[in-house]
């Protein structure tokens, strides 16, 4: 017979199902327990479809058995009020399970701990906490979000060894392996939104898509991958890929009133374009260049259209502009075993830096992993 914590990994394992598919909504899996046997399982496959509890009761009934004193296992606390779908406080009950073990507490400040008191007053066994940090870490994009309403940022760079993302000439491709590239469109596939600067878009013409990204035939992104570009003065292309595919009506140009009118009205007929405040008193301090876009009032709007996760491609003036105004939470960073040098080759975070070593952005939550030839560094920003 399994402990609770092995049911609890067993049902991590199925929240992940749901990878780059649930959001605005937690990925969760649920499990079903009677007699030390399982006899139901699910996860949340997508917003607006049946939670996870739901699945898992559905799942044990299509298969014959009786849920009746069975105990759930469920990564997240349940929803206890109805929105698009049933509370699942409700179907619990329903179900007359007689036993609830949880990992994490809902994030939610307005929700947080309820579904545990009505559980309770129904005279339901109740277990919360178990493995409470990993069911944490794997919504900790939605978790930030649906505190804060903006999103969880991760600033991504690919790099030599001595930090440089381009040579001189602004070549770039391919600084990192093949396996490096399919794992970034991974970290694609779980955002909601790719964020780049002018420079990069003029210098690459990236597509930003999740192209390459194998989905299971269950696993349909709720809305498709938002691509954010930061050009204050609309400087982008018509011609450039984000403007002109397929897909340009992801885009959204977000430009500041130092922007031409010509200009922005060419990109309005391709685009969305979003005119910003400029940054005010950060302008000087962190980024070489003018008019700054005010980054915080663009997290804002962006978390108030439910982009919860928002992944940054810089370069090196937009990765500094939002690492060293503390509005990163991650980084992500894959190092190929090269070394450019050079005063002019283009280092992965720019600006003018910080002025003492008692200003540096402190990492923690250090993980490395070997991808081919790469290093893959990822860690969380101290605030």
């Amino acid at each position: 017979m399994l402990t609770d914590d092995e049911y609890i990994l067993a049902a991590l394992r199925l929240a992940r199902r749901g990878y780059g598919a649930t959001s605005p909504n937690p990925m969760v899996g649920a499990i079903l327990v009677k007699r030390g046997h399982v006899i139901g399982s699910g996860w949340h496959h997508r917003a607006g479809e049946p939670h996870a509890e739901i699945e898992a009761i559905r799942n044990a009934r299509k298969r014959g058995h009786d849920t009746t004193n069975a105990t759930l296992y469920v990564t997240l606390e349940p929803c206890c009020t109805s929105g698009r779908t049933p509370a699942c406080t409700e179907a619990i009950l329903a179900a007359r399970i007689s036993k609830v073990v949880v990992g994490a507490i809902d994030p939610n400040p307005r929700h947080a701990g309820k579904a545990y008191k009505i559980l309770k007053r129904a005279g339901i066994d109740l277990v919360h906490g178990v493995l409470a940090k990993k069911c944490e870490l794997l919504n900790e994009a939605f978790n930030h979000w649906i505190v804060t309403r903006t999103p969880f940022v991760t600033v991504k760079a690919a790099m030599t060894m001595d930090g440089k993302i381009a040579t001189a000439a602004c070549e770039s491709k391919w600084i990192t392996s093949a396996a490096s590239r399919s794992y970034a469109m991974k970290l694609r596939q779980g955002a909601d939104a790719i964020l780049v600067g002018i420079n990069t878009l003029l210098a690459d013409d990236p597509n930003l898509t999740d192209r390459g990204v194998e989905y299971r035939p269950f696993q349909v992104r709720n809305h498709p991958l938002r691509r954010i570009v930061l050009d204050a003065k609309a400087r982008t292309p018509l011609s450039t890929k984000v403007v002109s595919d397929q897909h340009s009506s992801l885009t959204t140009v977000v430009v500041t009133e130092a922007a031409p009118a010509n200009r922005v009205a060419a990109l309005s007929k391709r685009v969305r374009v979003l005119k910003a405040p400029e940054a005010g008193s950060v302008r000087n301090s962190w980024v070489a260049r003018e008019p700054c876009i005010d980054l915080h009032w663009l997290l804002c709007t962006l978390g108030n259209e439910n982009v919860t996760s928002l992944l940054v491609e810089g370069g090196g003036e937009v990765n500094a502009s939002f690492l060293l105004q503390h509005l990163a939470h991650r980084v992500t960073f894959f190092y190929a075993p090269k070394v450019l040098g050079g005063r002019n080759s283009v280092p992965s975070v720019g600006g003018k830096g910080v002025s003492g070593l008692d200003e540096s952005i402190q990492l923690s939550e250090i993980q490395w992993r070997r991808l081919g030839p790469d290093l893959l560094l990822t860690a969380r920003l101290d605030s």
